[in-house]
């Protein structure tokens, strides 16, 4: 058991920080290798985009391949993904390894979750989702401040290298931990409407980065190529013998609805969360270090505020707590929007309490979505919610960027510092107003079944994957 538990403990510790380490040392990346906005933002999108469409087969393919080969092909792949990112000298290198990296920690995240259920019982599953939980938070809060510590006194390089000693370690361990074999019982994975869907994906997003240039004809084009890429898999899906998306999941109202209130919350939250680093160093004039540890405040806010959650959903129902979560959200966006012109920090820290308290309410979106759908379609329904998380972290990211960038491109006029600040506060509207509408859409689609009080029967989800 001890060695099963340390393995997800890791795991779930380093690929999470891959989300979040990259944020506090970006200004460096891009000061080091000349880089502009719009490429910038490739660095987070590039690890976020093939985790969320490499997700939706991975489960599937682990079954396959067999635990113990799927295992170490993805410690391999992360490791090496680490050490090129580390050495690169040129941009296009430094994003080629977050896409190895981000490629890799799709099929790891699924491994590990699957030793929960092959190699425990159930007292030990309940022991091991406190450990994935708990490791996901600790991650999400040191993310930042050691992304700073590393690019100031080692290197952005570092950020990368931090993750060999945990591939190491994973892999040391890894004969220690039973592993199942392949099942030739698997099913087929849809493979060729994942490779549809994320060529769409990668379209979309990459013409949202390019209007952020100034130019018309790329986006226009490429946004026009996606949506076609888009529409092809719907059509794909209607007619594959092996659908990517059960047609059970895309009939049930209330999850569908959760994917859809999840897009928006990650929308909003992901790309500011990416840009603050930024505005702390080149507004305020912050270091790396001191740049990025005002975001330690909201993920001290999620976890002080998660065990709400447990009071609130049996009280108000999960459409009215997920609706309050993302409504307190958009009034710490505002509210940071009000104070953004004061070049000081101080007067930040309630709007990111805020958002780190909303957030933890938003929880009910996966827990509530994975409650309802049928034990066969458990897992595919956790591929999904975990991959639009993803997803929506890559297209927040992507979309406060080009605001940004917009706006600040207007206001160069005014100097670089007060541009790039009144950017930020334009991205910070726009993210306000995607949670209300998100709160909004939470109160009507999630209401379906409020008050209903599953049996233990119905609780057929992976509570390992019901954080925001």
């Amino acid at each position: 058991m001890i060695p099963t538990l340390v393995m997800i403990a890791l795991g779930a510790f380093v690929t999470t920080l891959d989300n979040t380490i990259v944020a506090a040392g970006a200004p460096s990346i891009a000061r080091d290798l000349g880089l502009d906005l719009p490429t910038l933002q490739w660095v987070s999108i590039g690890y976020m985009l093939p985790f969320a469409g490499l997700l939706p087969v991975a489960g599937t393919l682990v079954d396959r391949w067999g635990q113990a080969a799927t295992l170490r092909a993805g410690l391999l792949a992360f490791g090496a993904g680490a050490a090129v990112g580390g050495v690169a000298m040129t941009a296009w290198l430094v994003i080629a390894a977050r896409v190895l990296q981000g490629a890799a920690a799709a099929f790891l995240v699924p491994t590990l979750l699957s030793l929960l259920r092959t190699n425990l019982d159930a007292r030990g599953r309940a022991v091991g989702a406190t450990v994935w939980t708990a490791c996901l938070a600790v991650a999400l809060a040191l993310g930042p401040p050691l992304g700073g510590v590393l690019s100031e006194y080692l290197g952005w390089g570092w950020i990368f290298f931090v993750n060999l000693p945990f591939v190491a370690a994973m892999l040391a361990l890894r004969r220690k931990v039973a592993t199942a074999g392949r099942d030739p019982a698997a099913r087929r994975p849809a493979a060729g409407s994942m490779l549809v869907m994320t060529t769409g994906m990668v379209l979309i997003t990459a013409a949202v980065v390019r209007l952020g240039e100034g130019d018309v004809l790329a986006p226009v084009a490429l946004g026009a190529a996606g949506t076609a890429f888009a529409s092809w898999f719907v059509l794909r899906e209607k007619r594959a013998r092996e659908r990517l998306v059960p047609p059970e999941l895309t009939r049930q109202r209330v999850f569908t609805g959760a994917l859809g209130v999840q897009m928006l919350w990650g929308l909003g939250v992901s790309g500011i969360f990416f840009f603050t680093p930024l505005l702390h160093q080149e507004f305020l004039g912050l270091g790396p270090v001191l740049a990025g540890l005002p975001l330690v405040v909201v993920a001290v806010a999620v976890v002080a505020a998660t065990p709400l959650v447990p009071w609130a959903v049996p009280r108000f129902g999960p459409h009215r707590t997920v609706a309050t979560g993302l409504a307190t959200v958009a009034a710490g966006l505002l509210a940071l929007a009000a104070v953004n012109h004061v070049p000081e920090v101080l007067p930040r820290i309630p709007s990111l309490v805020l958002i780190g308290a909303g957030s933890a309410l938003t929880t009910p979106l996966t827990s509530y979505a994975l409650e309802i759908v049928a034990e066969r379609h458990s897992g595919t329904a956790s591929g999904l919610l975990t991959a639009s998380r993803e997803l929506s972290s890559a297209l927040g990211v992507a979309l406060i960027g080009t605001v940004l960038a917009v706006v600040r491109t207007a206001r160069l006029g005014e100097g670089a510092a007060p541009a790039l600040a009144g950017g930020y506060t334009a991205g910070l509207l726009t993210a306000a107003a995607l949670e209300l509408v998100g709160a909004v859409l939470a109160f009507k689609l999630l209401k379906e079944r409020a008050g209903r009080n599953p049996s233990p029967s119905d609780k057929r989800g992976d509570p390992f994957l019901t954080s925001p």
